[in-house]
């Protein structure tokens, strides 16, 4: 092959299209999945540019709908309410505390919060910081101490006792957080609800993982994969859970449903966070 026979090869056109110099620039709308949508106004004489970013949700996901209370899970057992269904309720008994033992504020700690001792034990019980923590306000010997971060701390103070017939009612909605009960090292089947393979039929595989990934492309096991490993023994939150029965004589609280770990474990009963009732809805 010539190299004239190259001459006749049409060639491509690049159009180039003028850029207008003008001094003002039209409304523009930044298009991102990382950032929001904001509106450019015209800059006129070089002026400075300023976005503003609107947060005028007066409530962040952190803060409590309400001061909350600790208590000690009892057991479960059946109650009948007066049209004669049977609700399953997990009884919750109080023991000695639920003292405010410290109020922190925007001033001196950065937010407002409220402290709340639980359970009295032993002066020797407790380590020489945390007796000379509660020895500062004058409050026995607690072995739990909780935080409630609130909006307002208004009409909290020191050495307050929190009475949960105050605090709620029959009817009411509440979070309930607690630790699970450890259940140690599990296989895929009890930990994750896999199902099993099949037990005869010449199979091999009856309670085993299966496949994990595959093989050269990505030559690795994903992050996050559900496999056996140690299962419970975790903190976990149950919300909207209805406050059946208050027992002011024997002191107790009776909660439909179940609630996490064992008789004796210690809970963290809060106000429930409805959107649109105490949390705004933006």
């Amino acid at each position: 092959m010539s190299l004239s026979s190259f001459s006749t090869i049409p060639t491509a056109k690049l159009r180039l299209k003028t850029v207008p110099t003008a001094t003002t620039i039209t409304p523009l709308t930044l298009h991102s999945p990382f950032l929001p949508r904001f509106l450019l106004p015209n800059l006129k004489n070089d002026k400075p540019l300023s976005l503003r970013i609107s947060t005028s949700s007066p409530i962040s996901a952190s803060l409590e709908a309400g001061v909350g209370v600790m208590a000690t899970k009892l057991g479960m057992m059946s109650f009948f309410e007066d049209s004669g269904t049977v609700v399953p309720v997990t009884v919750v008994g109080f023991r000695e505390g639920n003292i405010v033992t410290q109020i922190k504020t925007e001033a001196t700690d950065g937010y407002n919060a409220v402290q709340v001792g639980y359970r009295r034990v032993r002066d020797r019980k407790l380590t020489k910081p945390e007796m000379g923590h509660l020895e500062k306000s004058g409050i026995i010997a607690l072995r739990h101490l909780q935080e409630f971060r609130l909006q307002s701390i208004d009409g909290f103070e020191v050495t307050q006792k929190l009475d949960f017939n105050e605090l709620f009612k029959e009817g009411d909605l509440v979070d309930v957080s607690g630790t699970t009960i450890g259940k140690g090292f599990q296989g895929g089947i009890k930990r994750h609800n896999f199902k099993r393979g099949q037990m005869t039929h010449g199979s091999k595989s009856h309670r085993q993982l299966g496949s994990i990934g595959a093989g050269t492309t990505p030559g690795r096991v994903y992050k996050g994969k559900k496999m056996p490993g140690r299962m419970g023994g975790t903190k976990t939150k149950i919300r909207k859970l209805k406050i059946v029965k208050i027992d002011d004589e024997l002191n107790i609280l009776m909660i439909k449903g179940a609630l996490p770990g064992k008789p004796g474990n210690l809970l963290r009963i809060a106000p429930a966070k409805i959107v649109g009732k105490n949390i705004p809805k933006n």
